[in-house]
């Protein structure tokens, strides 16, 4: 088997206007952290023409705010008097907020602050929603641009007014600023010299993460496809292939061996195989999205046949790899090569995205594509950046508190170690998949084409296990259930707790986890999401052994073991794991 090859098209040529327009848009862009003010514009003039002519409900926010101000001056002295089992509560219990969750600030004058703080919040979103006329995506962005401007004045940001960083600096006499000082100072070198973050390079690699054995038994310009060497004497006859998202390194799914989600499929049996991505570069920026299904998907499924001739597949994948590969799959039809299919924390229908989609729109997506432009790719600390701000009370404000007025450290975990290891995104593959799956939703409408027909997804012919995770900013759960809408096929779907990194990464043995779990036979009746929710009993403990479980009642006996590549038909062993294509920067 020869790697395909895919001819580079030239670099765009436009007119010279149109190169200085771009030229432009590319050097603004890091000024607005690659967010497009014009779209932000377009929304609070939305919102604030449609409000201005609102007078009924102008009204009402006015006496809201009266409302809310008389309140909190008529609790002022009983916050002051009162213990911290009598203290008035805000309406809606609003400091359950866990920001506010130390009994300190239940003390005087910290009660004070953080209600005052909630209530001007829950008034901001009252303002900002449910304005008669705006659109949803609007309202939306609107809302959001508010939260995070309201977070940068929370009391729990600042140091004169949170009681725990206070008394923090007392007991070290001082001392915890000056370290949160130092970490700042530290962090910021790092930023500048665009370096990994302290603590990452204790998990390089090849030594202390991504170490199943196995071979690269093939590679072509976009991937090299790792067989892992099997722990015990037999296997099934159906091999795994896992397809994982080109927005981030493999070795998520094969962290520390405790962690690692290909050591677990290896103990249980099976014949693993996983595609590693290229870290694409200037060079590649005319690969498309069809040269990711075809030099991508296809190209490893065929190489997977090749090694383990004869026995159907168990195909997964993971985020952006999974909707990929229900391409895949659903351009395949039933050709039968696939025993199942599993889909992790990955989208099929995209009209409702999660916050991300604040992002997303024609605004928004010029200014990426000229961000691009010059260089050829997105680079990783845009889209990192895009995620932060998307959780930023956990992956920003958490970290500025703990690091910077606390004066702690967070220890660095294989997680958190692979996430600071990032790749960059092509120019026109990522402006294809924000066009045709975020903006237009083709996949889910049967418009994608694939070899230059549209596919659908009720072609899809084999059981697909699909995996959301419950706090999820990537691919909301709700989002990831509406495969159940776009198949006709069994479907189990599986609910567990976690985040989109987490939630997978679930190994068994880890306290305060759980899952929900059910079966949609085939042709059976849709249930809504909420309804399923409600409906479905809680588990607890690793959703891994439930999954394997699936695997193994779709798979024949152990038997004989597969050799490692193939190497009579041009698929010879080319290097050990993890490979090349991981390491490159």
């Amino acid at each position: 088997m020869t790697p395909t090859v895919t001819p580079l098209l030239p670099k765009p040529v436009s007119h010279p206007a149109r190169n200085l327009d771009h030229w432009t848009h590319a050097k603004l862009a890091p000024l607005t952290g690659g967010i497009s003010t014009v779209a932000l514009q377009l929304a609070f003039m939305d919102w604030l023409l449609h409000l201005s002519r609102n007078p009924g409900q102008m009204a009402e926010l006015r006496v809201a705010a009266g409302q809310e101000a008389a309140l909190l001056a008529g609790e002022l002295v009983a916050l002051h008097a009162a213990s911290s089992a009598d203290a008035p509560q805000p309406p809606g219990n609003l400091l359950q907020d866990r920001r506010f969750a130390d009994p300190a600030w239940q003390t005087w004058p910290f009660n004070l602050y953080s209600q005052a703080f909630l209530r001007t919040q829950a008034w901001w979103q009252r303002a900002s929603t449910g304005v008669r006329g705006v659109s949803k995506h609007h309202e939306d962005v609107v809302s959001f641009t508010l939260r995070q401007l309201l977070d940068t004045l929370s009391p729990a940001n600042q140091v004169a007014t949170n009681p725990v960083v206070l008394q923090r600096m007392v007991h070290t006499g001082g001392a915890s600023l000056w370290q949160g000082f130092q970490n700042y100072q530290d962090d910021m070198q790092l930023l500048r010299a665009q370096a990994a973050p302290l603590g990452t390079d204790a998990y390089p690699v090849g030594t202390v993460v991504a170490t199943s054995p196995g071979q690269v038994v093939f590679r072509n310009r976009l991937i090299e496809l790792i067989q892992y060497t099997p722990s015990g004497d037999s296997v099934h006859p159906e091999p795994i292939l896992i397809v994982p998202a080109w927005i981030m390194k493999y070795y998520i799914l094969d962290l520390s061996p405790g962690n690692s989600l290909v050591k677990y499929l290896v103990d249980q049996g099976f014949t693993v195989f996983v595609v590693s991505w290229t870290n694409p570069t200037a060079h590649d920026r005319d690969l498309g999205l069809d040269d990711y299904l075809r030099m991508g998907v296809m190209d490893a499924l065929d190489a997977v046949c090749t090694v383990v001739p004869g026995p159907k597949v168990h195909a997964v994948g993971y985020c952006l790899g999974g909707t990929l590969l229900s391409m895949a799959a659903a351009a395949m039809g039933r050709d039968g090569r696939l025993a199942s299919l599993t889909l992790l924390a990955a989208q099929t229908d995209f009209s409702e995205p999660g916050e991300l989609a604040l992002f997303i729109n024609e605004s928004q997506i010029a200014l990426l594509e000229d961000s691009m432009w010059d260089k050829g790719y997105l680079d990783n600390q845009q889209m990192a950046g895009a995620f932060q701000m998307i959780s930023s009370t956990d992956l920003v404000w958490s970290r500025m508190l703990h690091d910077y007025l606390m004066g702690q450290r967070t220890p660095v975990g294989d997680v958190m170690a692979w996430n600071a290891d990032g790749t960059r995104l092509p120019y026109r593959m990522h402006t294809e998949y924000l066009r045709s799956l975020y903006l237009h939703n083709d996949l889910a409408r049967g418009r994608y084409p694939v070899q230059g027909k549209p596919v659908a997804l009720t072609d899809i012919g084999c059981p697909i296990f699909c995996v959301g995770t419950v706090r999820d900013h990537v691919a909301p759960w709700r989002s990831v259930y509406k495969l159940h809408l776009l198949t006709d096929v069994e479907l189990t779907f599986l609910l567990t707790s976690g985040g989109h990194n987490v939630g997978i990464v679930n190994p068994p043995g880890v306290p305060h986890r759980s899952y929900q779990v059910e079966i949609r036979q085939h042709g059976g009746k849709f249930v809504d999401p909420d309804t399923w929710l409600a409906a479905t009993p809680e588990q607890e403990g690793s959703w891994w052994p439930v999954w394997a479980d699936w695997l193994q009642a779709r798979s024949g006996p152990l038997g004989a073991l597969p050799s490692m590549g193939a190497e009579a038909q041009g698929l010879p062993p080319l290097c050990p794991a993890p490979g090349t294509y991981v390491l490159q920067k």
